[in-house]
C-alpha cells in the first residue's frame, strides 16, 4: 500500500483530492484543460487514505460529465504495463468505479472501456462487478469466454472459479453465464455449500480448565488463539486470548475469587493481568479505576494498551468521574488522552470544554490528519462544544479524509451559527453522500442562487442516494 501525496487545500488539485465541494466549483470555473488534468490525476492516483470507506467515484464521474471530459487518461492508466506488475485492486479500483458511474450516466465510451478491461485487465473482477450494474445481458454474455479462459481446466482451476463466484460483489454475470456454461453452473451451486461447510467446521479455539486459576493461567500461555486474525484486527495474539479468557471468567468466577482477580489485575503476568482487568471492568468493580491508573503507567506497552482500551469501553458513573480527573490533569499523557476520548463518547455537557481543548491541542500538535481524531470530533458534535468551532473549521478545510471532514461538518452544523450560509453551501457538492444529506437539511435556501439550483439537480439525479433525495425534496417543498 502507498501513502497518497496530497496537494495543499488551497489548490485546485488539493480540493479535488479531498473531494470537497469547492473542488467541483473551482474546476468548473478554471480552464477546462487544467481542470481535466487535475481530475485525471485524482482518478488514476487514488488520493484516499482509506479507499474502503471514503467515496470519490460519483464525485469524479459528475465532474467528467460537467466538463464533458475524455477518458484517454483513464484508458492509459488501465492499459499501463503496471497493471500486470501491480495487481492490487486499489491501483485501478477508483478508475473502474468512476467508469461504472459514467456508464450509468449513459457514457458509452466508459461502458466499452469497462468491457475491454474486464476481458484483459488484472483487476477484471472489479470491472465485472461494475458491469453487473450497468451493462445489458448481451454485453455480459460476450464476456463469458474471456473471463472463463482465466481458469484452467482441472480441479485447481475449478476451485479458483468457485472462489471467484463466491467473492463476487454482484453475482448477476455468473448467474447469467450459468445458463450457458455447465462449468459456471457447477461453480455457482458448489460455492455456497463450501461457504456453509467452512463456517460449520471452522477452527475451534482451545479452551481452559473450569476454574478461575486455570483460566488466568491459560490467558498467559504463549500459544496464540486458533485461526488467524482479520487484517482489521489490531490486537495481538495474547490480547485476543486474554479477551477470550475474560469471557470465560464470566462463567467460572465467583465472589470468593475476587482477591485472586484483584491480585492478577494488579501484578499478574501480562495475559492474566489483561484478562482480569477486562473481567473486573465488565463488573464495574470499585477497584478498577485504581487498577487502570496503575496499569497505564506500567513499563510493559501491551498492558498500557490493554488498560486504555478497557477504559474506553467503560460507561459507569464511577469511571466517568475518575476520567474527568484524569482528563483535567496538568500533564498530557496516554491516560489523559484516553479519558478525553471516553468523555467524548459518553460524557455530558460539562465535558464539552475538556473535549474542545483536547481537540485543539491534538490538531495543533499532530496536524489535521492525526490518528484518533474521529472520537473527539464526534464528541464535539454530541456535546455541542462551541469552543471547538475554530479547530473544526480548520479540520473541515484541510483534512485529507473525506469521512473526517463530514464529521467536522456535522459538528459545525450544531455549533457554528455561520454553517447554514457558509460551509453548508459547499457541502452540497461534497463527495460523501452523508455530507450532502447534512447540507441539504441545514443549508440556507435564501441569499445564494446556487443553492436552489443545486438542490433541484440533486433531486433529479438518478445516481444520487435515496437519503439525499429525501432531504433535498423536503427542502424544495419548504422553499
Amino acid at each position: 500500500m502507498f501513502e497518497p501525496e496530497i496537494a495543499p487545500s488551497a489548490t485546485l488539485l488539493g480540493l479535488l483530492q479531498r473531494g470537497r465541494g469547492d473542488g467541483t466549483l473551482h474546476a468548473l470555473a478554471a480552464e477546462r484543460s487544467v481542470a481535466l488534468a487535475a481530475l485525471d490525476v485524482c482518478v488514476t492516483q487514488d488520493p484516499r487514505r482509506d479507499w474502503q470507506v471514503e467515496n470519490r467515484s460519483l464525485y469524479y464521474a459528475r465532474l467528467y460529465m460537467e466538463l464533458e471530459g475524455p477518458l484517454a487518461g483513464i484508458e492509459a492508466h488501465l492499459g499501463h504495463p503496471d497493471d500486470v506488475l501491480d495487481t492490487h485492486e486499489c491501483r485501478t479500483g477508483l478508475a473502474l468505479s468512476v467508469l461504472g458511474r459514467l456508464a450509468q450516466y449513459g457514457r458509452r465510451d466508459a461502458l466499452l472501456l469497462l468491457r475491454r478491461y474486464a476481458a484483459t485487465g488484472a483487476n477484471w473482477a472489479w470491472a465485472l462487478d461494475e458491469l453487473a450494474v450497468c451493462d445489458d445481458d448481451a454485453g455480459l454474455l460476450a464476456l463469458a469466454e474471456p473471463v472463463l479462459a482465466r481458469f484452467e481446466a482441472g480441479p485447481a482451476g475449478d476451485a479458483e472459479l468457485r472462489a471467484a463466484v463466491r467473492e463476487a460483489y454482484d453475482p448477476r454475470p455468473w448467474h447469467l453465464w450459468a445458463a450457458h456454461h455447465r462449468r459456471v453452473a457447477a461453480a455457482t451451486e458448489q460455492a455456497p455449500f463450501e461457504l456453509w461447510q467452512r463456517q460449520l467446521s471452522g477452527p475451534r479455539g482451545e479452551t481452559p480448565d473450569w476454574s478461575t486459576e486455570a483460566v488466568l493461567a491459560w490467558a498467559d500461555e504463549p500459544t496464540a488463539l486458533s485461526g488467524a486474525p482479520s487484517p482489521a484486527d489490531a490486537a495481538g495474539p495474547r490480547e485476543r486470548r486474554a479477551a477470550a479468557a475474560a469471557r470465560c471468567l464470566t462463567a467460572v468466577a465467583g465472589p470468593g475469587d475476587r482477591p485472586l482477580l484483584l491480585g492478577a489485575a494488579a501484578s499478574g503476568p501480562v495475559g492474566a493481568r489483561i484478562a482480569a482487568l477486562r473481567y473486573l471492568s465488565g463488573r464495574d468493580d470499585p477497584a478498577v479505576p485504581d487498577l487502570l491508573e496503575l496499569a497505564a503507567t506500567d513499563p510493559e506497552e501491551e498492558i498500557v494498551t490493554a488498560a486504555l482500551s478497557t477504559l474506553c469501553r467503560m460507561r459507569s458513573e464511577r469511571i466517568m468521574e475518575r476520567a474527568r480527573r484524569w482528563a483535567a490533569a496538568p500533564f498530557d499523557g496516554a491516560l489523559a488522552d484516553a479519558s478525553v476520548r471516553l468523555l467524548a463518547c459518553a460524557g455530558d455537557k460539562r465535558d464539552a470544554g475538556l473535549v474542545a481543548a483536547a481537540l485543539q491541542r491534538r490538531v495543533g500538535h499532530d496536524g489535521v490528519d492525526a490518528p484518533d481524531l474521529d472520537d473527539l470530533v464526534e464528541g464535539a458534535a454530541r456535546l455541542s462544544a462551541t469552543a471547538a468551532v475554530p479547530v473544526l473549521r480548520r479540520l473541515y478545510a484541510d483534512t485529507a479524509s473525506s469521512t473526517l471532514r463530514g464529521k467536522a461538518a456535522r459538528a459545525l452544523a450544531g455549533t457554528d451559527p455561520c454553517f447554514a450560509a457558509g460551509a453548508a453551501v459547499e457541502c452540497l457538492w461534497d463527495c460523501e453522500e452523508t455530507t450532502r444529506e447534512l447540507a441539504a437539511r441545514h443549508v440556507a435556501t435564501k441569499g445564494d442562487a446556487r443553492v436552489l439550483d443545486r438542490l433541484r439537480r440533486l433531486a433529479a439525479d438518478p445516481a444520487e442516494e435515496a437519503e439525499v433525495h429525501e432531504a433535498v425534496k423536503g427542502r424544495l417543498t419548504d422553499a
